[in-house]
């Protein structure tokens, strides 16, 4: 066989031989059971050699008879061996499938965030679908080819074991198969590489496409998308229609190499028949295991070209789970320390990865426990990123996050990420019932708690309202509702999860202006006594925190109330101005006469 594992697949063969070690119970029970098969494959040539050795050429009826009984029982044992092999073949193939899934989908959940800004969706898709389901159609084959594989040697064996002369002369033509095979693969792997990615890419468009239906239909472009489609169809087809060209040039030799050894069969075995060195029966058996020797050796075919596909996949999968999450858990987590929600910002820098310019420079900020604050800022000036950094989404480049006290590099990622509950700007809801994705993080809470929830939220009168209440089932991302309803929903999932912190990222931009004092008074029920950020435009919801920041260029350039900036902060004024706020012309100068920021 060629050296598969050489070169840059080496890693695709890993992961497969890892994973086919877990299931080696189930595969050794497929082997033994494949090589129960290939003797009784075995078996009935040299019991037809002898029936008519010893039937009809020697006019024996009754020795016919019980060879043609035993040739019977041997093809009853096949039989049976080949449904418990195919059993087995394919329990394994599943299980490999299922577990890789279970490992990939466990694997994207704790890569951190910079590994998602970069990832396309549709890559991953595919690899959870495509190379998956490539990598189980190489595994079903694999006990299946190895009995295969036995009885080349077994028909091999038997053949030498019979008449040395002969058998050279009838498996000669089979080490050109070798060197075919190895050619074939060297020429399949980069094709099957490439293939997997284009239907990656194939993915992507189609995924892009449909998320993003309404930009397209919009913009009209859907003759965009259409040539993009086409376009990605087109190298997928190149792709395929290449591994094609390469399978239709090797596989003739499969049937012509085997045809040839026949040929030296009935040309050197017929001469000796014709002089009694050899008898009619040795001849038939020889022709009959010659035969014999091409299904294996298409199923070997078979298995080289499906185990590039698998490999290429596999290596696809594997440079995914042997990506390192940044964001871990420490080695050793100091308990979440008592407290009511403090949160503070001590001399932080930070950037985002790829990015040299920092986001955040020496930014200092304290929120004590029950506090509001709100941030302003214009585009860019590190709002959301203060938001994303205190759930350790990403880590400070320098200084450190407090919580309660405790650097949060030392806390347990989970119990963190439970204490602070989040809603962005970018609402997400799931495809499910509108009370699943209120319990999405407390999925025993009560109707009373989910209920509860909606009102502090302002969303329990629409969803009462709906067909089916808090039962209606909501579509694909949350999308037959309005933006102001999606908000209210992941509101209400932020309080149902009680947490000690909201930070709410512009979390009321989408609210209709008619529902925007019932939404406030809603919020301002929630936010008393518990920590809170506001990150917002709107001056109603901005008058909600107890203290306004200002940022600018990744530190604080000015703080105090929404009154006090607004008297005396011509930048904050500004800003309010930009982002769609009530800024009320100051009436007096800052302190001093001076107006700040």
């Amino acid at each position: 066989m060629p050296d598969l594992a050489a070169g840059p697949s080496r890693s695709g063969w890993r992961l497969l031989g890892e994973t086919l070690a877990e299931q080696r119970r189930l595969i050794g029970a497929g082997v033994a059971f494949g090589l129960a098969w290939t003797g009784a494959k075995l078996a009935w040539p040299l019991l037809a050699q002898a029936g008519v050795n010893q039937g009809i050429v020697a006019g024996r009826s009754g020795r016919l008879v019980a060879f043609s009984l035993a040739i019977a029982a041997a093809g009853l044992v096949q039989g049976a061996c080949t449904g418990l092999r195919r059993y087995f073949a394919f329990s394994v193939a599943y299980r490999v499938e299922a577990d890789l899934r279970h490992r990939l989908f466990a694997h994207l959940q704790r890569l951190h965030f910079a590994f998602h800004d970069q990832a396309h969706t549709g890559q991953l898709m595919s690899s959870s679908a495509s190379d998956l389901q490539q990598v189980q159609n190489f595994v079903v084959m694999v006990p299946i080819t190895l009995a295969s594989f036995a009885l080349i040697l077994a028909v091999t064996a038997v053949l030498f074991w019979s008449d040395p002369v002969l058998a050279a002369l009838a498996l000669g033509p089979l080490p050109l198969l070798y060197a075919g095979a190895d050619l074939f693969s060297r020429r399949v792997y980069p094709a099957s590489m490439q293939l997997q990615e284009q239907l990656a890419e194939l993915s992507t468009v189609v995924e892009e496409t449909v998320v993003g239906i309404r930009v397209v239909k919009g913009l009209g472009a859907e003759a965009v998308q259409a040539r993009s489609l086409e376009s990605r169809s087109a190298a997928v087809f190149d792709r395929a229609m290449r591994i094609g060209r390469v399978r239709g040039a090797f596989n003739p030799w499969l049937d012509f190499l085997p045809a040839l050894g026949v040929v030296a069969v009935l040309w050197y075995g017929g001469h000796q028949a014709l002089h009694g060195a050899l008898s009619i029966g040795a001849l038939v058996s020889f022709s009959t295991y010659i035969y014999m020797l091409i299904v294996p050796l298409r199923m070997i075919s078979a298995l080289i070209s499906q185990a590039q596909r698998a490999v290429a996949s596999a290596r696809r999968v594997d440079d995914v789970l042997r990506t390192d999450p940044v964001i871990v858990d420490p080695p050793r987590p100091v308990p979440m320390p008592p407290g009511r929600g403090e949160v503070a910002f001590e001399s932080v820098t930070f950037s985002y990865p790829g990015r040299a310019r920092p986001v955040l420079c020496g930014f200092d900020l304290h929120v004590g426990a029950g506090e509001a604050v709100a941030l302003v800022g214009a585009t860019g000036s590190g709002k959301t990123t203060v938001a994303r950094l205190l759930p350790r989404f990403y880590d400070v480049g320098a200084g450190r996050v407090l919580l309660d006290g405790a650097d949060i590099r030392q806390l347990r990622l989970r119990e963190l990420r439970r204490a602070i509950g989040i809603v962005f700007e970018d609402t997400f809801l799931f495809s499910d019932s509108i009370r699943a994705n209120i319990a999405f993080a407390e999925p025993e809470a009560s109707m009373d708690q989910v209920r509860w929830a909606a009102r502090m939220a302002g969303a329990d009168e629409f969803i009462e309202a709906m067909p089916d209440g808090y039962d209606t089932v909501i579509g694909e991302r949350g999308l037959s509702l309005s933006g102001g309803q999606r908000q209210r929903i992941a509101l209400a999932r932020a309080i149902l999860a009680d947490p000690r912190v909201l930070i709410l990222d512009d979390a009321t931009s989408s609210v209709d202006p008619a529902k925007e004092h019932e939404i406030t008074t809603a919020l301002a029920e929630v936010m008393r006594g518990r920590t809170t950020i506001l990150i917002a435009h709107r001056a109603a919801t901005i008058a909600l925190a107890d203290r306004v920041v200002l940022l600018e260029a990744g530190r604080v350039a000015a703080e105090g109330t929404h009154a006090e900036l607004l008297a005396r902060s011509r930048r904050y004024r500004e800003v309010l101005a930009q982002g769609g706020g009530q800024a009320a012309p100051a009436e007096e100068p800052g302190p001093g006469g001076q107006e700040v920021a």
